[in-house]
């Protein structure tokens, strides 16, 4: 196997789409997802030779190579850089440590030959597979579901902390925080088969004297992605007359399962929510959010969403829409309008930096503070 024509052995596009299937992941670049297809190629088609087995190119699929495969740094660099300058066996070695760190393969040493086992990733499980499981909806669990959330919150993210390690715990602690103040506003999507979340809302009233927030540099909110471990809005207690705002602070599906009918069952229910919550506050009437990636953009101007408040230091901004507009909705018209395009890419290939140097803001993210 010549690692020269690893494109011929897997067309281009056919790794393009593996790689945008990974870009969801805490700290892979799309460099190191690039370089990850191609190695899985590599050894796939290294393992099937030695093996006997008679393959012809261009696969149609990858599926994972049978335990590990030998790979020394050398055929590692061919494999990555080819004949460019700035490859090196070192720098093929430090590659594959990445690779390993993020989870992507195990790497094993005996003295004399490194061998490379690839990683089951749930990011590859077919999109029949995953578009045939019956998924429910159901209350937050502040006990089972603040991990899981957490977790894919985080993966589809792209965090500007240089260590993402430290990102899902602040997460899981701020969800069961709101969840132990008042759990009506927060629902899942979750799995059927093993009751794991795949998608999640999060609606927070906020007291009136938080309301002045909306009208400020959207960054001022930020809570999840500042050092600090107060937050700036403050959530209004069941009962406070006073409360009329809605903060839309979390609303995704995790992109593997994101089909045009979970959206609707998905913005159906965020609606049955907000007419509970109303019992609880007489006075609501407003929604916000913050408009951080733009993947959701299109989904937050079609269901009537406009902006309200730009940033000047970055290109997050607030957007607003009644509620009364977002409960007269045809949630079925207005998602067949809608093409999940965009929405469905991970969101690290769909925003791009908001060219902000400061540590404290993150990357463009979903129509929420997450």
């Amino acid at each position: 196997m010549n690692p020269e024509y690893i494109d011929l052995w897997f067309l281009v596009q056919q790794q393009r789409s593996y790689v945008t299937k990974l870009l969801g992941r805490v700290g892979l670049t799309r460099r190191r997802a690039e370089y990850f297809v191609r190695l899985w190629v590599y050894l796939l088609v290294k393992q099937q030779q030695e093996m006997g087995v008679m393959l012809k190119p261009p696969l149609a699929q990858l599926h994972l190579p049978q335990g590990f495969v030998s790979c020394t740094h050398r055929e590692a660099a061919e494999l990555f850089y080819g004949m460019q300058d700035r490859g090196s066996n070192r720098a093929a070695g430090m590659m594959l440590d990445k690779l390993a760190a993020l989870g992507l393969i195990n790497k094993q040493f005996d003295g004399n030959t490194i061998c490379i086992q690839i990683q089951a990733l749930p990011e590859l499980a077919s999109s029949e597979s995953l578009e045939s499981v019956p998924l429910v909806l159901d209350a937050f669990n502040l006990r089972t579901d603040a991990v899981p959330v957490a977790a894919f919150l985080a993966r589809n993210y792209n965090w500007r902390y240089k260590s993402a390690v430290a990102v899902p715990p602040k997460i899981a602690r701020v969800l069961r925080h709101w969840a132990s103040q008042y759990a009506t506003g927060m629902r899942v999507l979750r799995r059927s088969d093993n009751a794991n979340p795949v998608g999640f809302y999060a609606l927070y009233p906020t007291t009136a004297a938080s309301e002045e927030y909306f009208f400020l540099p959207p960054r001022k909110s930020l809570h999840l992605s500042s050092a600090s471990e107060t937050d700036p809005i403050e959530m209004a207690t069941p009962g406070d007359r006073g409360c009329t705002t809605v903060f839309i602070r979390s609303w995704m599906i995790d992109h593997p399962y994101l089909q045009s009918s979970r959206l609707s069952e998905f913005l159906r229910d965020a609606q049955k929510t907000l007419i509970q919550m109303q019992a609880d506050f007489p006075n609501l009437c407003d929604l916000q959010t913050l408009i951080i990636h733009p993947s959701y953009e299109k989904l937050a101007l079609s269901l009537g969403f406009q902006k309200t408040g730009q940033d000047p230091q970055s290109f997050i901004y607030w957007m607003y829409l009644a509620l009364d507009r977002f409960l007269a909705l045809d949630i079925e018209q207005v998602v067949a309008e809608l093409s999940l395009d965009a929405l469905s890419q991970p969101l690290s290939q769909a925003g791009a930096s908001s060219g902000v140097t400061a540590s404290s803001l993150p990357r463009r993210r979903m129509a929420s503070e997450f």
